[in-house]
């Protein structure tokens, strides 16, 4: 069941958690509940499939790194996740991940994203990567950003247009109706 207090939460924390020592007591303070209520209320809504996922969005250009790169590698199959597991452990590494190739039009299948104070640290780093971990014998191409779009994790729930009401739409249009027939007080949705 989820209550008045469940949905306070949600819009609490999909806006980030404070920067604080303690990040829990900070939400917990402002719902006026227990630190411990905030910590075990969330991992209900996770395990009830209401809060999917939990994580940290790195906005990289804020902490001063400018240039990012996706580098895309095509790597036998066979090699594929050896060569992903040792790619994903270097540093400078923040994201490794595997994708089917796209026949002749696109024959990269190994994906791995360096983020760079400027594009030569990325270019180095790269260089780097490439040698440490024996690469040089797969084709490759290095692609910078041109732009950075709008960082942020999943919005679960929305005030009402009017700003009144602790929620108009939750985790998405299609758990909306299976959610408003859980609630036991009145609320509209979107």
């Amino acid at each position: 069941m989820i209550d008045a207090i469940d949905f306070q939460l949600i819009a609490a924390v999909q806006a980030g958690l404070p920067i604080a020592a303690r990040p829990y007591a900070a939400i917990a303070e402002q719902l006026a509940i227990a630190e411990q209520d905030v910590i075990e209320r969330l991992a209900r809504l996770k395990t009830q499939g209401l809060i999917k996922r939990w994580g940290v969005v790195v906005k990289h250009r804020q902490l001063g790194y400018r240039a990012n790169a996706m580098i895309v590698m095509d790597v036998p199959d066979e090699w594929v996740a050896r060569v992903g597991a040792l790619i994903s452990q270097q540093a400078c590494v923040n994201l490794c991940y595997q994708r089917p190739r796209q026949g002749d039009v696109w024959p990269y299948n190994l994906y791995c994203m360096i983020h760079g104070k400027s594009r030569e640290v990325v270019l180095e780093q790269w260089a780097e990567l490439r040698h440490d971990c024996n690469l040089c014998e797969y084709p490759f191409e290095v692609l910078f950003s041109r732009r950075c779009f709008k960082q942020r994790g999943a919005l679960y729930a929305r005030p009402f247009a009017n700003g009144d009401g602790p929620i108009s739409s939750l985790a998405g249009e299609s758990r909306a109706e299976e959610i408003k027939n859980k609630l036991s007080f009145g609320m509209g949705f979107a």
